[in-house]
């Protein structure tokens, strides 16, 4: 791939498929959801090597570190030798973890649940999400 001098955030974050369009992620630099150093960038920041960006997406957190420019989108295996994922375990983790609630089920025939199934159902569900966190 031909690496290029000058690149700008939106283009970059786009090119490693972080985000799905190159709006997207300008529009993400804008609205403060990719830092660098705990600072807002703008769209139009120049990306260097070894640079650590903070980019979040929706519940999604994300630490990456630039190893490389990649200034057109390409397929995601060629794309992960651009950039290394160093987000933390924990925040990885709790967000795997939103999607693994428990599933709760009722028998088929049983009716609507009284007032005190109700408040057993809210205790077990309020019990596991504080765990969870």
């Amino acid at each position: 791939m031909p690496e290029k001098e000058k690149l700008r955030i939106d283009k970059y974050l786009w090119a490693i498929r972080i985000f799905k369009t190159r709006t997207l992620a300008s529009e993400a630099c804008k609205a403060g959801r990719v830092k660098l150093d705990n600072q807002n960038i703008k769209p139009a920041h120049e990306v260097k090597v070894g640079e650590v960006y903070q980019v979040s997406k929706g519940p999604e957190r994300k630490v990456v570190k630039v190893t490389g420019l990649l200034e057109n989108r390409v397929d995601a295996k060629t794309a992960v030798n651009f950039y290394e994922d160093i987000t933390p375990v924990e925040q990885t983790q709790s967000f795997k973890s939103m999607f693994h609630a428990p599933m709760l089920k009722r028998d088929r025939g049983t009716g609507r649940p009284t007032k005190r199934d109700r408040r057993e159902i809210d205790d077990l569900k309020d019990d596991y999400f504080e765990k969870g966190s």
